[in-house]
């Protein structure tokens, strides 16, 4: 790949969240200004006026920089080719609407919606793939008028060529051919005078001196009209990239019913954005070498590059991901996950903002000791419950028929009492008590561990026995042993 610095972008249209998918291109185009020595440029696309927000433009800027994906020029950073929201731009945009106009490469439509619609339909019926039949090309200005004297408020058409054969150099998918016969005569500037998507975008990436436009392979569409008006307009086309779609496991369109399908809702989850970060890279691109898995922002930026990413479907693998955000938790420095998980113990009840600083230590422990089965830090909630929940009640009919064995009662009596024996429970006691109650009591593994577990917990499974009692401590192991015998008795 060139080593030449390149100039890319991510434009997003403030319409909602990031989709994971934005996020994917946005990371792509970073780590392709990275590896060249070029620059990323973040604008906003709110040519939409209907749906565009300024609260989703806010949420796109955060999420993106709370992934670390952060741009030298655009939206909030500033530049020399501002500003950075399309809707700002009109003025930039008018002396390319005339000079269109006045080369006869752009006409003004009067047609109705209605009308197209009803055009649209015609077409449908016949098999034709619907497009503007060209009824207000060559108007003349007699009715011109005449549409005007009936109050019509046109619209801005360019003029696509006939008989041409439009071909997109695309850097993953290699030449892509389009008929402009099958395209029609397209809109670039609304009858209230906003410009269309494809106008105001290729304007914007002229002015802007983009390079490369790495994109969703759902914009393909859009290409052959984009280059039409770069050539109209006599601008250097840039080259692209359009990535693969990101799909579920059942390999159709990723939708929220394939789970979360935004940036912030896996951040409300306790993902890590390093791991979310990670896992969107390998979406669609592999490194060159190696089976690694793993990789830091700072890797990626030294690795990446466009022709190691496949023009096939990317699956999104929310197992993958959960593994590889255990990872990034596991890894990271133990005050850091302790920081993240302490909202949660607040959301679920089981300590005050009051009480953070004063039960900090307690949360240590218990963050400690549970990080190591914690997929996403959300979990915490419930790997925690177990010190917060003083209720006896089972998880589910293997626990209760552990409680039932005979042994038990001898058993649960022969703990209590070495608890109870001693000033607190620390790590010495938690890691001898077991092999002081073999010897005592002659009950071993499953029926020793699992009962204890289980009398405890209320189940079968979950973090260290060790650590269970010492965070519980003496007086809450005393309590719910005297529960559990009551239960029995």
């Amino acid at each position: 790949m060139s080593k030449i610095p390149e100039k890319v972008r991510f434009a997003p249209s403030p319409t909602g969240h990031l989709h994971i998918g934005g996020a994917r291109t946005a990371l792509f185009n970073y780590l392709h200004a990275k590896k060249t020595g070029g620059s990323f440029l973040v604008r906003i696309e709110d040519t939409d006026l209907a749906r565009s927000t300024q609260e989703s433009e806010e949420v796109i800027i955060r999420d993106l920089n709370w992934l670390g994906i952060h741009w030298d020029e655009g939206i909030e950073v500033g530049g020399e080719h501002g500003p950075y929201r399309s809707m700002e731009r009109k003025h930039l945009y008018q002396p390319f609407i005339d000079q269109l106009l006045k080369e006869g490469k752009a006409y003004y439509c009067y047609c109705t919606e209605e009308e197209v619609e009803e055009q649209r339909k015609k077409q449908r019926a016949n098999n034709e793939l619907p497009h503007y039949t060209g009824k207000c090309r060559n108007l003349t200005p007699e009715q011109r008028e005449q549409y005007e004297k009936e109050g019509r408020k046109p619209v801005i058409r360019f003029r696509v060529p006939e008989d041409q054969t439009i071909v997109v150099k695309d850097l993953v998918r290699g030449d892509v051919e389009f008929d402009s016969n099958g395209t029609g005569d397209f809109v670039i500037v609304k009858s209230d005078g906003a410009p269309v998507y494809n106008f105001a975008v290729v304007v914007d990436d002229y002015l802007m001196n983009i390079t490369t436009v790495i994109r969703g392979e759902e914009h393909l569409s859009n290409t052959p009209r984009q280059v039409l008006l770069y050539e109209a307009l006599n601008f250097p086309v840039p080259k692209f990239a359009h990535v693969s779609l990101i799909l579920g496991e059942d390999r159709s369109k990723m939708s929220k019913r394939h789970g979360s399908t935004h940036v912030d809702q896996y951040r409300a989850k306790g993902y890590l954005p390093e791991a979310i970060v990670n896992f969107l890279a390998l979406l669609g691109w592999s490194p060159e070498k190696g089976e690694e898995e793993i990789f830091s922002l700072d890797e990626l930026e030294k690795l990446f590059t466009l022709d190691r990413v496949t023009k096939n479907p990317a699956v999104f693998d929310i197992k993958k991901l959960n593994w590889m955000n255990g990872q990034y938790i596991r890894k990271a420095p133990l005050d850091k996950i302790v920081e993240m998980c302490i909202p949660y113990f607040v959301e679920a009840g089981y300590i005050t903002e009051e009480e953070i600083q004063t039960k900090r230590e307690w949360l240590v422990k218990i963050v400690e000791a549970a990080r190591e089965r914690m997929e996403y830090l959300e979990q915490i909630k419930e790997h925690a419950r177990i010190f917060f929940d003083d209720a006896l009640h089972f998880e589910n009919d293997e626990a209760e028929s552990m409680i039932h064995l005979d042994h038990v009662p001898m058993l649960l009596q022969a703990l209590r009492e070495k608890v109870k024996a001693v000033d607190t429970i620390d790590k010495e006691f938690a890691n001898g008590i077991f092999k002081v109650l073999q010897k005592e009591t002659g009950v071993r593994g499953k029926n020793l561990y699992m009962c204890i577990r289980v009398a405890l917990t209320g189940q079968c499974h979950g973090m260290e026995l060790v650590d269970i009692l010492e965070i519980l401590g003496k007086e809450k192991v005393i309590s719910k042993i005297d529960q559990v015998l009551t239960y029995l008795a």
